[in-house]
């Protein structure tokens, strides 16, 4: 987890985004344990309420179970639900957004998807592909 905050949003909420990124990038699979409130806190420097209002946001959204003296736990299927959370949101939310700006700037799809071909992050991927 990145340890730079961001100041417009709390604390607690950046942490359980950045869980969810995790989970659904696949650093955290269903069943995985979640890093325990205290640890999480000592390492950023963080007060262990605000770690734990972040994990029960995941809890209350079934994306993380408690076993009561194990510890938080990610739920089967947690990453199943959140990609399809997240995709609709941001087909209803984002897409809008970014689908005007394509407009307005008359961009192609020929033209979005050869800038997808050379974008750093896709190269990156490339060259593990060949080895």
């Amino acid at each position: 987890m990145d340890p730079k905050w961001n100041e417009d949003l709390p604390i607690y909420r950046q942490l359980r985004d950045r869980v969810v990124a995790m989970m659904l990038e696949g650093v955290l699979n269903d069943g995985d344990a979640l890093p325990s409130v205290r640890n999480v806190a000592a390492e950023y420097r963080l007060n262990p309420l605000t770690v734990l209002k972040g994990y029960q946001e995941l809890v209350d959204e079934g994306l993380v179970e408690k076993k009561r003296g194990r510890g938080m736990f990610v739920t089967e299927g947690a990453r199943k639900q959140l990609l399809k959370d997240e995709r609709k949101r941001f087909i209803n939310k984002e897409w809008p957004k970014v689908s005007a700006t394509i407009k307005r700037l008359g961009l192609s799809a020929d033209e979005l998807l050869s800038e997808i071909d050379e974008s750093p992050s896709s190269a990156g991927s490339k060259e593990g592909d060949d080895g």
